[in-house]
């Protein structure tokens, strides 16, 4: 087992052991394990081979060993025993949104919950109401949560499915006889929640190709395997079907089973209109097939420059095609700087000085810090005297290393009001200003909740502006056009926040935000140093919206970036 399927298996230890009501220091133990494995640059089989694990934090001689185990084996006699003790019912519980191991519990004790029906039936008759500590209200968002959980089952982050999908090319690449492989589908679109993972792979003799991936570690059930294809469910869950096409006809396949299904259609039917035919093994005047070295040969020869994967969703990349008008998108290596991310300081994990050096290492000029404000007890909110603490604490930061600037600002509540929960007295770099309570207003008082919190003079940046959180909870009731026109109104830019479950301002918003002439920022919402990468699904998003370089605020020099933001007075 590689680092991240170890610390995948000490992340469910954590987790069964706090099903179980075991000592809290001895699950977040098995948690900082995982974390560090995570964040693992070095190759686990080298630094157990010299001796080096109990260098890494969190990682003790006990655990050395547990870990030298998975490694070599694959299997823990330990995770078995605890797998057999907490009912497979509950570790399905814990995909309900706002239920945690402790709450599971104290339910699977005293009602015997012990699946998501069980609960579902208890809530109806009113039994969790009657529990110490939850109430009426408690029970009516776990009957959401689980409304919510059956809407989405099947459903899977892109960002969980892209790691799969690489590590799937990646073996498929390795067999003999493959030339080519892709991932397609709804994935390399770009789509930010999908149903299931398609590749695309070349070789001149299928069959093998087909039998080995069926044999794949990944692999725990083949739903179907012929000559050319095959389909099968992951351990994740994940079901992913893999085609194989003679190299001649794969950049016909890429294009076909990347879709999507209105572009194709679109596509065809311009090809009829020439007199052609496409369909995923070619391109064919009468019987006679067009060879096509990629895809941009198949768009060259229906008179197209090259669609991007992420434009072709039939919302008129067609037409700004044929017309030359296709935007040149923004790419991950024109991001220069992030803002938006939290430290020790609130409810982060790593210090200032550690989120600059990771920033730097992956090739960004500057950060910006913004931890909660006061009103965020839960998250360890930062108060007029914490702020100036901080602040010295960055100055010396940006004295000690020039590699990567740190700015300061805050990400302050939005409360009901409107009002935004910015201390007095401190002076900022930047204001991000986000809602983190009151979801449940209705559409009239949320959207003058916001448009009140945008007026503030104060504010340089709309977080997370809908709230939604993928899977788990839907955006909240708002008229987001009176919103980013109020944002472009005054000045505000919005944010398109990075984090893999918010994803957040939806894409199907950023060409009309756009229009309206908002300004945006890409943000990672990091609450740890290995989270900064996260902003390229950000990038992602701002791609599949038509955002180019010129619309993102960050792909300017920290200097540039501050001059165009909206200062804090």
């Amino acid at each position: 087992m590689n680092a991240r399927e170890v610390a995948a298996v000490l992340e469910e230890i954590g987790v069964l052991l706090d099903l179980k009501g075991e000592n809290p220091f001895k699950s977040r133990a098995y948690a900082a394990a995982a974390r560090s494995l995570e964040a693992l640059e070095a190759d686990l089989e080298s630094l157990l081979r010299k001796g080096h694990l109990q260098k890494l934090p969190g990682i003790g001689r006990g655990l050395a060993g547990t870990i030298a185990t998975l490694a070599a084996t694959g299997n823990l006699p330990y995770l078995e025993e605890l797998r057999q003790s907490v009912p497979e019912g509950l570790v399905d519980l814990l995909e309900v949104p706002g239920l945690g191991p402790k709450r599971i519990r104290i339910m699977h004790e005293k009602l015997g919950v012990d699946s998501p029906g069980a609960l579902r039936c208890a809530c109806k008759q009113g039994e969790v109401a009657k529990l110490s500590g939850f109430g009426a209200r408690t029970e009516e968002k776990i009957l959401q949560g689980l409304a919510q959980m059956g809407k989405h089952a099947g459903n899977y982050l892109s960002s969980e499915a892209l790691a799969l999908a690489g590590a799937l090319c990646e073996r498929v690449r390795a067999l003999r006889g493959v030339c080519e492989v892709e991932i397609a589908g709804s994935l390399r679109r770009g789509k930010e929640v999908v149903k299931d993972i398609d590749l695309v792979a070349a070789a001149r003799v299928a069959p093998g190709v087909i039998r080995a991936f069926t044999e794949f570690p990944e692999v725990v059930r083949v739903v179907g395997s012929g000559i050319t294809r095959a389909s099968v469910v992951t351990g994740s869950g994940i079901a992913v079907d893999l085609r194989v096409v003679k190299p001649a006809a794969f950049p016909f396949a890429l294009m076909y089973f990347t879709g999507s299904a209105e572009h194709n259609t679109a596509l065809r039917r311009r090809a009829s209109a020439q007199g052609l035919k496409l369909n995923e093994y070619g391109l064919f005047k009468g019987r006679r097939p067009t060879r096509c070295a990629d895809e941009a040969a198949v768009y060259r020869g229906l008179d197209l420059p090259f669609i991007l994967p992420e434009l072709r969703e039939n919302l008129g990349e067609l037409e700004a095609a044929e017309s030359g008008s296709l935007p040149e998108l923004i790419a991950s290596e024109d991001v220069r700087g992030l803002l938006h991310m939290h430290t020790r300081w609130s409810d982060g994990e790593d210090t200032v000085e550690e989120m600059a050096r990771t920033a730097a290492s992956i090739g960004l000029s500057y950060i910006g810090i913004a931890d909660h404000s006061p009103a965020a007890r839960y998250a360890n909110g930062l108060d007029a005297n914490r702020l100036k603490k901080q602040a010295r604490e960055i100055s010396a930061v940006n004295r000690a290393q020039k590699k990567c600037r740190v700015l300061h600002g805050i990400e302050a509540d939005i409360l009901v009001d409107g009002r935004v929960d910015v201390p007095a007295g401190v002076d900022l770099d930047f204001v991000v200003a986000s809602i983190h309570s009151g979801f449940q207003m209705g559409e009239k008082e949320m959207t003058a909740r916001l448009v009140r919190a945008l007026s503030d003079p104060r504010v340089s940046i709309l977080g997370h502006p809908t709230g939604r959180l993928l899977l788990r909870r839907e955006a909240y009731a708002v008229n987001i056009e009176h919103v980013l026109a109020a944002a472009a109104g005054h000045g505000v830019a919005v944010e398109i926040n990075a984090n893999p479950h918010r994803l957040d301002l939806d894409w199907r918003y950023l060409r009309r935000a756009r229009e309206l002439g908002v300004r945006f920022v890409i943000s990672p919402d990091a609450h740890r140093a290995l989270d900064l990468a996260h902003y390229s699904g950000g990038v992602a998003v701002a791609r599949k919206g038509w955002l180019t370089k010129g619309d993102v605020l960050n792909t300017q020099s920290a200097a540039r970036l501050l001059s165009s933001l909206r200062r804090p007075l």
